[in-house]
C-alpha cells in the first residue's frame, strides 16, 4: 500500500463488504473474505478495520468473545459517496463473493458452540441456536477434557439440528413418577 488513494480505497472496499453482508460479521469471517479473495494483506486490514472504528464508520462490539463489527449510518453515508473509487470489476467481484458466502456466515452466526477452561482438567461448552434475535436452545455443558470439549462443539455445529430435536424429544416425553416412560413398559400395561 502506497498512496493515500489506494489507502482510502482499501478502506472503502472493508466498508463495501461489510456493508454488502448486510449482517454483523466477526474478525476472522472478515479476514477469512478480505484474505481468500486478496483484497489487502492481513496487516492492512486489521489496522484498517482499527481505524474505521476509530473514525466511527464501524462498531466494534465483543460476541461471545470474540470481535463483530457493523457498519455505522456514517460509513453508509461515507460509502454512498465514496462508492465509485472502488473500479466497477472490483465491487462486481466483491457482490459475487459476498453472495455467494453469507448464507454460511448467517448459518455460522446462528449455530454457536465454544468451551471455557474452568481448569486444567474441566471445561464449560456452550451451545446455541439463535435464529432472528431469539435463542431458541443455550446449553451449558461441563466436561472433564479438552478433547470432549472439541468434540461435544463439532458435533453441535454439524449436527445442531438433530441434537436439538433429541433434546426436544427427550425433554417432551410422558414419563411416569418413577421416572420410567409412560407407555413404555410392557409390563404395566397388563
Amino acid at each position: 500500500m502506497g498512496s493515500n488513494r489506494e489507502l482510502a480505497q482499501s478502506k472503502l472496499i472493508l466498508l463495501y463488504v461489510i456493508n454488502k453482508l448486510g449482517m454483523p460479521v466477526n474478525n476472522l469471517q472478515v479476514t477469512k473474505i478480505i484474505l481468500e479473495n486478496k483484497f489487502m494483506n492481513y496487516f492492512f486490514l486489521q489496522q484498517f478495520l482499527n481505524e474505521l472504528c476509530e473514525s466511527h464508520l464501524l462498531e466494534s462490539t465483543m460476541s461471545e468473545g470474540k470481535t463483530v463489527y457493523t457498519i455505522t449510518a456514517a460509513g453508509k453515508q461515507t460509502l454512498e459517496y465514496f462508492a465509485t473509487h472502488i473500479p466497477a470489476g472490483l465491487r462486481n467481484r466483491i457482490d459475487n463473493v459476498v453472495s455467494s458466502i453469507r448464507k454460511n456466515i448467517k448459518k455460522e452466526t446462528l449455530i454457536t458452540a465454544d468451551f471455557i477452561p474452568d481448569s486444567e482438567n474441566e471445561f464449560t461448552v456452550i451451545c446455541r441456536v439463535h435464529e432472528d434475535n431469539f435463542s431458541l436452545i443455550e446449553m451449558r455443558v461441563a466436561v472433564g477434557s479438552k478433547n470432549d470439549a472439541r468434540t461435544i462443539c463439532s458435533n453441535w455445529k454439524k449436527h445442531s439440528q438433530a441434537i436439538y430435536a433429541e433434546i426436544i424429544e427427550s425433554l417432551t416425553r410422558q414419563r411416569d413418577k418413577d421416572g420410567a416412560e409412560d407407555g413404555n413398559n410392557p409390563d404395566e400395561q397388563n
